[in-house]
């Protein structure tokens, strides 16, 4: 714990709370490019291992998603500086719980999507996940634009997660990017 310019203490995240964010992190930031290209440049086989390695990476946020919550839910974060207003304090609860929701609604409907196409879900080349969903070609269709529509809001939602962090350390030169940090 250290002191903010004004006074009172700023208490950092555990480092149980930074190492899933920060792996996280890691993860969506190198499957949200992977899924760019996927969807939009034709690479012949190489895209089938972009495909097998998107899935596998959405394979590992799902369980890692609802760990982070269980462990969010039972252990409460820092709490913001008292001098930030009201309204930037909601922003900032919003866009989490949203990023919290999108990490766990995301690849379940990949998965949903991928199901009802009956693509192999291989994890990283280890094991296979199996069908969540019956074979129907219009049905996955329509699950691959929302996964597209979800992955746009998650990518958003990054860049103003992100932001957010970046104005508190550079703009408002507090300590709540440093709290996830580590020091």
């Amino acid at each position: 714990m250290t002191s903010l310019g004004y006074g009172s203490p700023a208490a950092d995240y555990s480092a149980t709370a930074r190492a899933l964010h920060w792996l996280t992190a890691a993860l969506v930031l190198t499957m949200i490019p992977i899924g760019i290209v996927m969807a939009n440049v034709s690479l012949g086989p190489a895209g089938d291992v972009l495909y097998d390695i998107h899935r596998s990476i959405g394979a590992i946020l799902l369980p890692l998603a609802v760990v982070r919550l269980v462990y969010r839910l039972k252990n409460s974060p820092p709490p913001l500086p008292s001098d930030i207003p009201a309204i930037q304090q909601l922003a900032a609860h919003v866009t989490h719980w949203a990023l919290y929701a999108l990490l766990i609604v995301q690849p379940v409907v990949g998965w949903i999507a991928t199901s009802a196409y009956r693509a192999p879900i291989k994890v990283f080349w280890l094991f296979e996940l199996p069908p969540i969903w019956v074979v129907d070609q219009a049905f996955s269709e329509r699950m691959f634009a929302v996964h597209r529509v979800l992955g746009i809001a998650m990518a958003l939602l990054l860049c103003a997660h992100i932001g957010g962090a970046l104005f508190h350390h550079f703009i408002r030169k507090d300590e709540v990017l440093l709290r996830m940090v580590g020091r």
